[in-house]
C-alpha cells in the first residue's frame, strides 16, 4: 500500500510528480590517441549540452561510458533525447558496441 505524502515531501524526496530520470550509456571506442579521444568527448558534450542535458562519465581508449540526466533540477530526459544519444554514439565511426539503458529514477534504487 502507497503511502500518502503531502506534496512538499514528495518534492524533497524526489518521487511522484517530482521523480527525476536518466539513463546509462556505453560504448567501445578505438582510438588511437588522445586527441581523437579529446574530440570525440568535446563533440560529445557539445551535443549533451545543446540538448540541455549533463553528461558524467568516463572515457578511455577502449571504452566510454556515463549518466545522462537533464539540466533543471526537476527536468529528465525525454525518451528523444535517449534516441538521440543513441544515433549521435551509433553514427561515430570509431564507437562500437553501443548501449544505452532505459529512463530509470536517478534518486531510488531498487
Amino acid at each position: 500500500m502507497a503511502k500518502q505524502r503531502s506534496r512538499r515531501l514528495r518534492k524533497k524526496l524526489y518521487t511522484g510528480e517530482f521523480v527525476v530520470l536518466g539513463f546509462e550509456f556505453s560504448c567501445t571506442l578505438a582510438m588511437e590517441s588522445e586527441t581523437e579521444i579529446d574530440a570525440l568527448v568535446e563533440s560529445f558534450t557539445a551535443f549533451i549540452e545543446d540538448r540541455n542535458l549533463l553528461l558524467g562519465g568516463g572515457v578511455n581508449s577502449t571504452s566510454f561510458g556515463g549518466f545522462v540526466v537533464a539540466a533543471g533540477r526537476y527536468d529528465s530526459p525525454s525518451e528523444d533525447d535517449r534516441a538521440a544519444v543513441q544515433k549521435w554514439l551509433s553514427e561515430q565511426a570509431k564507437c562500437s558496441d553501443v548501449v544505452v539503458s532505459e529512463l530509470a529514477d536517478i534518486n531510488q534504487s531498487e
